[in-house]
């Protein structure tokens, strides 16, 4: 495998680190949506996956986890789930892809290059996964924001949830896993895609020194 090669997959690995790490502090955060109301600008309000925490000048920042799972909203239960799941599928996609990195050599010549990509393909696609089940529950959570923002029904001295922190932190841990999946599966294709002439000639070599033994005879 070429140098490019192996940087690529050097890199994909240090942003698929970084990605879920991004996604895990998008799900313990309670900051994915804050209000702030005029009539009180000194107190903001947050809402997390876990918990739902008040900030006040005075006396800080107060969280309380949610009393019931059963008494959470569908979007709510549907967003714990979704990055739990998302934040699973990352870990083992990397476990599965550090061992068919090039640079980790435990197998032999053809069949274990084989095996390496293999494991380094699957790596990348179950990142790449594990990118779209960060970023459904995140969208989806904004969506519902931009929908109860732009509420007509609703008078514009009720207060209204906008964006937090952590809606950003997922959208960008989501896109980099995705990114990470394909730096991972591109060298494998781009290698798989460079054997295929090399066995051509190879085969078409063995041919003619086969005619050529054959005409000998």
């Amino acid at each position: 495998m070429d140098t490019w090669a192996c940087a690529l997959e050097l890199l994909g690995m240090l942003v698929y680190a970084g990605a879920w790490l991004c996604v895990l502090a998008t799900t313990l955060l309670p900051q994915w949506l804050t209000m702030s109301t005029a009539l009180l600008p000194v107190e903001s309000y947050r809402l997390g996956l876990w918990e739902t925490c008040v900030v006040q000048d005075i006396r800080g920042t107060e969280c309380r986890a949610y009393d019931s799972l059963l008494g959470l909203s569908t979007e709510l239960k549907l967003s714990r789930i979704l990055m739990c799941v998302s934040l699973a599928v990352g870990m083992l996609g990397m476990l599965v892809a550090i061992p068919g990195l090039y640079l980790v050599n435990s197998c032999g010549e053809h069949g274990g290059s084989r095996t390496k990509r293999a494991l380094t393909v699957t790596g990348g696609v179950l990142g790449m996964l594990a990118g779209v089940l960060c970023l459904v529950p995140v969208s989806y959570m904004a969506h519902l924001a931009v929908i109860h923002f732009f509420d007509e029904k609703v008078p514009d001295v009720v207060p209204r949830w906008e964006f937090g922190d952590a809606m950003f932190c997922g959208w960008a841990g989501g896109l980099l896993l995705i990114l990470a999946g394909l730096l991972l599966v591109n060298p494998c294709l781009c290698s798989q895609t460079e054997a295929q002439p090399a066995q051509q000639r190879r085969y078409q070599a063995v041919s003619a020194s086969y005619r050529k033994h054959s005409e000998y005879v």
